[in-house]
Formats: C-alpha cells, sequence, structure tokens
C-alpha cells in the first residue's frame, strides 16, 4: 500500500532522497493521470486567455514510474487534443461528441506515444520527455497486459501478428478487468471541489 501524502511541519524528520531523472526512449506506453488541476492559460501571441488542466500522466515503462506534466488548453484551437485525449482514455468516441467529464480522469488509464523534447535553458541544450499523441483507447487494452511498452522501430507487421491471435478475446477480458471509463452510480472521483477554480 503506498504511503499517504501529507504536509510536513517545520520540525518533521524527513528520509526519502530525490530520485534520479529518468529519460524513456521514444515509444508507446501506458499510463495512469494521477494528479488533475484546474488552472488557467494566461494568453499568449498564439493564444488566448482559456482555461487549462494541468495534468501529471504517470507513465508505466520497463524503468519504473515516470511522470510526465501535460497541459491541455480548452479553447476551440485545441479542441483536437482535448478529443485526441478523451478518446484515449476511453471517454469520447472519434467522431461523436462528448462533454468533457473531469471527475473521471483522476485514475484513466490508456496508452500513449512518448517522445523527446529537445529545448534551450539558459543557453543549455536540455531533453525530457513529452506525449506526443494518446492512442486510441482499443490500444491500451490490447497492451496492457504485455508490459505496456513497446520500441517504436517494430513494424507494423510484428504489431498486427501479436494483435491478430486472441485478439477478440483479449478485448473482451480486459473491457471486464479494467477500469470503466466513466463512475458508475454512487462513485465519487477526485479533482474537483464544487465552487473552487
Amino acid at each position: 500500500m503506498a504511503e499517504q501524502e501529507r504536509e510536513f511541519q517545520w520540525d518533521d524528520e524527513i528520509e526519502k532522497d530525490g530520485g534520479a531523472f529518468v529519460l524513456l526512449p521514444a515509444g508507446e506506453y501506458n499510463f495512469t493521470v494521477s494528479k488533475f488541476e484546474r488552472g488557467r492559460f494566461q494568453g499568449s501571441e498564439k493564444m488566448p486567455p482559456c482555461n487549462q488542466a494541468k495534468l501529471e500522466i504517470s507513465i508505466h515503462s520497463e524503468f519504473g514510474e515516470v511522470t510526465i506534466f501535460h497541459n491541455l488548453m480548452l479553447h476551440s484551437k485545441t479542441e483536437g487534443f482535448l478529443s485526441n485525449f478523451f478518446t484515449g482514455i476511453g471517454q469520447k468516441k472519434k467522431g461523436e461528441k462528448l462533454r468533457m467529464n473531469w471527475n473521471a480522469v483522476i485514475g484513466a488509464k490508456g496508452r500513449c506515444k512518448v517522445v523527446e523534447d529537445k529545448y534551450l535553458s539558459k543557453g543549455e541544450e536540455r531533453v525530457n520527455n513529452k506525449i506526443d499523441t494518446f492512442l486510441p483507447y482499443e490500444e491500451y487494452l490490447a497492451h496492457s497486459s504485455q508490459g505496456g511498452y513497446q520500441q517504436p522501430q517494430q513494424s507494423q507487421n510484428q504489431g498486427q501478428q501479436q494483435q491478430g491471435q486472441g485478439y477478440q478475446q483479449n478485448y473482451q477480458q480486459q473491457l471486464q478487468q479494467n477500469q470503466q471509463p466513466f463512475p458508475t452510480q454512487g462513485q465519487q472521483q477526485g479533482g474537483y471541489t464544487p465552487g473552487q477554480f
């Protein structure tokens, strides 16, 4: 059981050392949304001010759990990114309308494509990971029992062969075993407190 998070007092004892930075190789990984916060984007040259969803995505890899921070802007310019995310966690079907259910986001699972992102900081080139795209929820179901990580060099034919045998049976089993994309009656999920923005 994971230790519960808590606030430290000024004179509390601490023990854990900070974890080492892990740069994941580019590829496809299963993920869980571990945190969601409502925020406000202040605007830029390319994007007007708008609501912003600040997500912490736990990537499941052979190197352990790696957190990637991912922001979604709630604006018509970025509607495709919002649809991509909600399709990836199983809330939206391609081509259909959806009322975004942010209360069901924490704990949602899916599969995404992770890339290396090179950037400059104080004149120094650095690299981190970012989510390039969220894959359809069916991809998560097909890979959730296979460890979660797939090398990007894998050919299309190999992927189809892996999925070919027993795909339908595996898909039905995963539908029964995995979290439902929508909360059932009486199930309260975190991330939203009425009256708070």
